[in-house]
């Protein structure tokens, strides 16, 4: 494994799910595998790792991913939130899922992907090359008021509204077709004193669309409870998010779980009977400041995670 796909968090995420032998893991991301290794290490010959993703890239280092460990593996080709559904209605449990939300290292690496702002490529963003909507697409047909609220929604790009507008005003004169070309809308769009002030002055802009792109958020909505029906009781839940807004829904959804009681607290008795189902592991836990160093791509990654105490008596 080179070094730009060393998993983030894998130390921290193997801690808190505790893979033992012959248990089952749901790999929601699978990527180029890098916690799907340490992940089946641990579980051994009498486990099974099922792996989740829709780039069709990543079924390719699953191959060579099933070829070599020793537990047995299942690969399905699909968004996370589809593929969990999928394993619901064949019945499947599992004692440990996982997702890491974001963008792969070998997506921002392969430059005719058109997710990075580093290099000329054609503008695409797609995880599921097969999908219609494609960056050009948002960049050259989405009007100036919903290109500005992605910016600041899912980039908190500051300059949002002048970023769109000038976007708008720039594909007026023919269409926005590279990577380059966006960047220099973006950088002539931002006042100058402030370009560089906070990293490269496209870096926001290009993860909201990116996100838009791949309904990245919609995405984590509809499978963080198909995650959680999927695990059996005492089973462990961990996400890895690197945007504050996966991070925040994470973090709802499994304090919502782990609420106890909530009867108001000038009643002497609970009445509500209402009792945690997850018990929280850790908070927030965030990259040391030495794997900061060595992988700067992990600097806004946090990681929360839950153990599923009972099953839910409504399912969500």
């Amino acid at each position: 494994m080179t070094a730009s796909h060393v998993p983030v968090l894998a130390g921290e995420l193997i801690e808190a799910l505790d893979p033992q032998p012959g248990q089952i893991a749901v790999d929601c991301t699978f990527g180029a595998g890098g916690h799907a290794r340490l992940v089946a290490e641990r579980i051994g010959p009498t486990g099974t790792l099922i792996a989740i993703d829709r780039d069709p890239t990543a079924e390719q280092h699953f191959e060579a991913f099933a070829a070599e460990v020793s537990c047995a593996t299942r690969f399905v080709n699909a968004p996370f939130a589809d593929g969990l559904r999928q394993l619901l209605a064949e019945g499947v449990k599992a004692d440990l899922v996982y997702v890491d939300l974001g963008i792969s290292s070998m997506q921002v690496d392969t430059w005719e992907r058109g997710f990075s702002y580093s290099y000329d490529a054609p503008l695409d963003m797609r995880m599921d090359p097969g999908q219609e909507l494609d960056a050009a697409l948002v960049v050259n047909t989405w009007d100036e008021r919903r290109l500005a609220q992605i910016l600041r929604e899912y980039g908190d790009e500051r300059y949002a509204t002048q970023i769109a507008r000038r976007i708008v005003s720039t594909r007026a004169n023919g269409e926005i077709t590279t990577t380059s070309a966006l960047v220099d809308v973006i950088a002539n769009a931002i006042p100058a004193r402030a370009r560089f002030a906070g990293g490269h002055p496209a870096k926001r802009t290009f993860q909201a669309i990116r996100i838009a792109v791949n309904d990245e958020l919609g995405q984590v909505d509809e499978a963080l409870p198909l995650a959680w029906r999927i695990l059996r009781q005492n089973g462990r839940f961990a996400g890895i998010s690197f945007h504050s807004g996966e991070d925040r829904r994470v973090k709802r959804f499994l304090a919502a779980r782990a609420q106890g009681c909530t009867c108001p607290p000038e009643l002497p008795v609970c009445v509500c009977g209402r009792t945690p189902e997850a018990e929280l592991i850790g908070r927030g836990i965030a990259p040391t400041a030495g794997e900061v160093a060595a992988n700067p791509r992990s600097a806004s990654a946090r990681m929360r995670a839950a153990r599923k105490l009972r099953e839910e008596e409504h399912s969500a």
